[in-house]
């Protein structure tokens, strides 16, 4: 989740940056609130991050991209920081090594929350300042908008710490689900032809959105309704976890290689399949769509329903036509450039163009993206055998 270029918000008044800077920042702080101490440190596997690490490490963006190079003799809240909170720009320099995130027991949480303050104040009194100009609009947009992207890794990370926990502790015990009910699914058709897919308009995109081109489509299908439980329950009990004509030979060996048996957090407890959720485990409903598994696991039900997944073109021209947002839905296109795609110069631009190698797109959005970060032209992209994202199953033919 990655990027550098944006169409800027050309004559926002900078008091409107303001405004959005804090309710941004105060939302990080607000996911984290139900935390104990002890959650903020954890990290069980190298694809999730200490909270701690996501509210160090989006504070270290602006300290690095904003403050530094725009504030003479600025004064860094820590110098050591840069090395502990920088994620992967090899263009700032040296960093903790990911896998080493987990053992960080300093920086203590309250440094970090004391030097969120510290960048927070100096952001403020940048922002009303004279040093606050057009030029830097892109950079602060992109800055809003990466952590945005952050708030819902927290989410995702946290929900991985707790649903590893033996305990099962809920992240909150007052939340109250949301009515995710799927309907009675029908098949969406498209015409063959000629279409467009990517960004246009104003507004703020990620780079690997641009620019809009052309796409030939030939006739296909697809749903208008995510994978339920229920469907991927009788997937299951079908024997599809042993059935290896389903699966790509690397998702064979990944069923093998971990004894995969059901979609991530699910167990069977006393004859009930349960899954763990924010409010603590709780039975599967099986009318509720599917979440929490990889593109393996997505692929191998496709071919048992004796469909497929969409390409990315196919779900982004379809997507206007049926309702998204509660799942990240795997298609079947690898994460590369669109035509014409450049990296921008400096650390920006390892934001996207870097990962586009071994990486499979998802499309939509989930119920764990903030408010306002979502477009159909959005390109998630992850690892083919990641579950621990808020991931689902639109089927296509």
């Amino acid at each position: 989740m990655k990027s550098d270029r944006t169409i800027t918000h050309e004559g926002t008044p900078f008091l409107n940056w303001i405004k959005r800077y804090t309710e941004i920042r105060n939302h990080s702080v607000d996911i984290c609130n139900p935390l104990e101490i002890e959650d903020y440190v954890v990290q069980p596997i190298v694809d999730v991050s200490p909270p701690k690490w996501h509210l160090g490490h989006t504070t270290w963006f602006f300290e690095t991209f904003i403050l530094m190079p725009n504030i003479k003799d600025y004064e860094v809240f820590n110098a050591q920081f840069n090395f502990v909170f920088n994620s992967y720009y090899e263009t700032v320099g040296a960093r903790v090594i990911r896998t080493d995130r987990g053992n960080l027991s300093r920086p203590s949480v309250s440094d970090i929350y004391k030097y969120r303050r510290y960048v927070d104040e100096k952001m403020q009194e940048f922002l009303q300042s004279n040093l606050m100009n057009e030029s830097i609009e892109p950079l602060l947009e992109l800055g809003l908008n990466h952590e945005q992207q952050h708030q819902e890794l927290l989410m995702t990370d946290i929900k991985y710490i707790l649903g590893h926990n033996p305990l099962f502790p809920a992240y909150k015990n007052d939340t109250i689900p949301k009515n995710e009910i799927v309907h009675q699914p029908e098949m969406i058709r498209f015409s063959e032809g000629i279409y467009e897919i990517g960004f246009k308009g104003e507004g703020f995109c990620f780079d690997n959105e641009l620019g809009r081109h052309k796409v030939y489509l030939n006739d296909f299908e697809i749903s208008s309704q995510l994978i339920t439980n229920g469907e991927y329950l009788e997937f299951m009990e079908a024997e599809g976890y042993s059935d290896f004509r389903h699966w790509h030979a690397e998702g064979w060996d990944w069923v093998q290689q971990n004894n995969a048996i059901s979609p991530l957090y699910w167990h069977s407890i006393e004859g009930k399949w349960m899954h763990y959720t924010l409010n603590g485990l709780k039975e599967i409903i099986l009318d509720e769509p599917l979440c929490h598994i990889n593109f393996f696991e997505a692929s191998a039900f496709a071919s048992w329903k004796k469909m497929r997944l969409p390409t990315e073109a196919e779900w982004e021209v379809a997507s206007r036509h049926f309702d998204w947002g509660k799942r990240w839905e795997w298609t079947n296109s690898a994460y590369l450039p669109y035509p014409g795609f450049k990296k921008e110069e400096g650390a920006v631009g390892e934001y996207n163009g870097k990962f586009m190698v071994n990486q499979t797109v998802l499309r939509g959005a989930s119920v764990a993206t903030p408010a306002g970060h979502s477009r159909n032209t959005y390109r998630n992209f992850f690892p083919t055998n990641l579950q621990w994202q808020f991931t689902g199953i639109r089927l296509a033919k």
